[in-house]
């Protein structure tokens, strides 16, 4: 059995203690919190059997085998550190950190200590993404020629809304965009050349921020992301034999088809969902931590790092920079 602590009470930290429920070898043991109120009231919420009111003392409990960081980002790298420190293994929500210099940071300390440190780009594992991994290694699409991805919600104009907030490295870019940037990475690698435009709220965060990513291969990448409006939240791999086309919405758990040249349905897959996705991650992180791995090769932390860089490259090219920086 894998014990879980969670940093974190918000909306994410509750989906995934609610996905690890259908986990066999996997509990949620201790939610630690800023107060006592909140983690008292997510402990009850969600049957979690200790409550702490800081982020230390559920990191020094013995009782916890690996720490999934739920925070909001700007803190991400400070309670990765605090956990590390304390000898846990850490799970951290995507994106991983503000910046590119905080991910080298964070995972340098990590290999100093010998301790398991994985993003949770829960994208990565769940069973279409892995089937598409299938299909890219065994070559089916042929050679890559472009990815197209788009991630839009309709983020309420609010400026206390966390994702309109700058002190909490708010926008578009970092939350949504973060995931076909991750995409593009999966499948091309870390881009040649980046060409990014955005388009800042009165607030100070990226609103709509969109980029051309490009390869010494030729390939090309076409990343878009919004604040604005929920957009077709679709995503096609495109190759000389084939291409893939992601179904809405294609970063959670969904459906996708191989389609040859000709508009042939070479392949369609779908699967039952169980769970809300997020689930897949945590079975991927038990799994490692009982073989003694410090690092997943499904999304190892060189690639985090380097996922940074281009986030950090597109948001120099469009201007958002934040109040901590």
């Amino acid at each position: 059995m894998i014990r879980w602590g969670i940093i974190g009470t918000g909306g994410i930290a509750a989906a995934f203690a609610r996905d690890l429920r259908v986990v066999d070898d996997a509990e949620v043991v201790a939610v630690g919190s800023r107060s006592d109120e909140s983690a008292a009231a997510f402990a009850d919420r969600l049957d979690v059997p200790r409550a702490y009111g800081s982020y230390e003392k559920l990191v020094d409990d013995p009782d916890v085998d690996v720490v999934y960081v739920a925070t909001p980002q700007t803190a991400h790298a400070a309670n990765v550190r605090l956990a590390l420190e304390a000898g846990k293994p850490v799970l951290c929500e995507k994106p991983f950190t503000v910046n590119a210099a905080e991910a080298r940071d964070v995972a340098e300390l990590a290999r100093e200590r010998g301790l398991f440190l994985m993003e949770a780009m829960w994208t990565r594992f769940l069973p279409h993404f892995r089937r598409i991994g299938e299909l890219l290694r065994a070559g089916a699409l042929g050679e890559i020629i472009t990815v197209v991805a788009d991630h839009g919600q309709a983020i309420p104009a609010d400026p206390g809304h966390r994702l309109q907030r700058p002190d909490l490295a708010g926008g578009a870019l970092l939350d949504l965009g973060i995931y076909p940037v991750s995409l593009t990475s999966y499948v091309l690698g870390r881009p040649d050349g980046v060409s990014a435009a955005g388009t800042l709220s009165a607030g100070g965060v990226d609103a709509q921020t969109s980029a051309v990513l490009t390869y010494a291969s030729g390939a090309h990448a076409v990343v878009t992301t919004t604040l604005r409006t929920r957009t077709a939240n679709r995503a096609v791999i495109t190759g000389t034999e084939a291409r893939i086309e992601i179904d809405d919405v294609w970063y959670a758990p969904t459906s996708f088809s191989l389609i040859r040249p000709d508009g042939q349905v070479a392949e369609r897959f779908e699967r039952p969902r169980a769970g809300g996705g997020l689930r897949h991650q945590a079975v991927e992180v038990g799994r490692l931590l009982r073989e003694g791995a410090t690092q997943s090769d499904v999304m190892p932390l060189d690639e985090t790092v380097a996922i940074m860089e281009t986030l950090d490259e597109i948001r120099r090219q469009v201007g958002l920079r934040f109040p901590a920086e």
